[in-house]
């Protein structure tokens, strides 16, 4: 039932990543590249490598928690719980459904969404509306991923990516803060420039698929910086044009992290200084889903974030969809 428009805030955030980490240094010991290269080309210095043992609900499950506890909430206040991941612990049921039984909320309704990258990004989106119409009032957003269970290891990408979760509890405020203007992009003709060929209704698992690697990404690394320094430019000066800012009044750029060179050439074109971007891709590589949350997070708890602060989230993922949203921090 639709109840009433109300502004939407974040209250709480999270994150979580696993105990292993794999260095430049190590990986080279059995891919062909180089520390340096790897630093100075996609800003990675390390990644957090889930055991396997370890899956997606468990790293969505550390930062949810700690996304309720910083919000003061108990989990019997959580309405909703969406979680964003391109790997799921299962084809069914969803891993929102997983992670909500595992934290015990049991009041929530739970869903995955899948938009690879932009996956909080979109997320957010929708938490904000089921917010702002007044049919939830906390909603648990969840960016997670465990890129290092579909990566080949005998390939020059695994550098990538690496493992973690982030998650913000979003809420209405009555004060003139919160998020103001969202806007989302896709373009199914980019469907092929990251995907995974095996294991859905298309290609469904084989002895062949399985002995080809079929269950792996494929990326296109070019194709994937072309485009992005393309939208991510577009899609920001967009949103700030429906908000009537310019990129001078935003605090800081949360965006998600797929390469140094792509965000450093995207404030290039919007033509600001790079230290308006904030990044952690040297210590994480590009979490997919949780690359946001993460970096959110990580800002919130450093205390940087104070009430008015103007806060931009950017992102591009595979499918193409990409997008950007502009909040007033409360």
């Amino acid at each position: 039932m639709i109840k009433k428009i109300r502004n939407v805030k974040i209250i709480g955030t999270g994150s979580y990543a696993p105990e292993q980490i794999y260095t430049n240094e190590y990986i080279c010991t059995f891919v062909d590249s180089q520390p340096d290269w790897i630093y100075n080309t996609l800003g990675i210095k390390q990644r957090h490598i889930a055991q396997d043992d370890e899956c997606t609900s468990d790293l969505a499950e550390g930062a949810a928690r700690r996304a309720i506890s910083m919000a003061g909430l108990s989990v019997d206040d959580i309405d909703l719980i969406i979680v964003a991941t391109t790997t799921p612990d299962r084809m069914a049921p969803s891993t929102a459904c997983i992670v909500q039984e595992k934290i015990g909320a049991f009041n929530a309704a739970a869903f995955d969404l899948n938009a690879v990258c932009s996956g909080f990004l979109y997320a957010s989106t929708v938490a904000s509306q089921f917010v702002a119409s007044g049919m939830y009032d906390n909603v648990l957003v969840i960016g997670a991923d465990t890129f290092s269970k579909i990566i080949d290891w005998t390939r020059r990408d695994c550098v990538f990516f690496g493992d973690g979760a982030g998650a913000a509890i979003f809420s209405h405020t009555a004060d003139n803060a919160g998020f103001i203007s969202s806007n989302l992009q896709a373009d199914g003709r980019g469907k092929m420039a990251w995907t995974i060929p095996a294991g859905g209704s298309e290609k469904p698992t084989t002895q062949a698929t399985l002995d080809n690697r079929e269950h792996k990404f494929l990326m296109d690394g070019k194709a994937v910086f072309d485009t992005a320094t393309i939208v991510l430019p577009q899609a920001i000066k967009a949103v700030l044009e429906s908000c009537d800012l310019t990129i001078e009044d935003i605090k800081y750029v949360i965006p998600h992290q797929p390469s140094i060179g792509i965000l450093k050439k995207t404030a290039e074109i919007l033509g600001t200084d790079f230290s308006k971007f904030l990044t952690n891709m040297d210590r994480y590589a590009n979490t997919s889903g949780g690359t946001i949350p993460i970096l959110l997070d990580e800002t919130n708890r450093a205390g940087k974030l104070n009430s008015g602060d103007l806060i931009l989230f950017a992102a591009v993922g595979s499918g193409w969809t990409w997008g950007a949203s502009v909040m007033r921090w409360a």
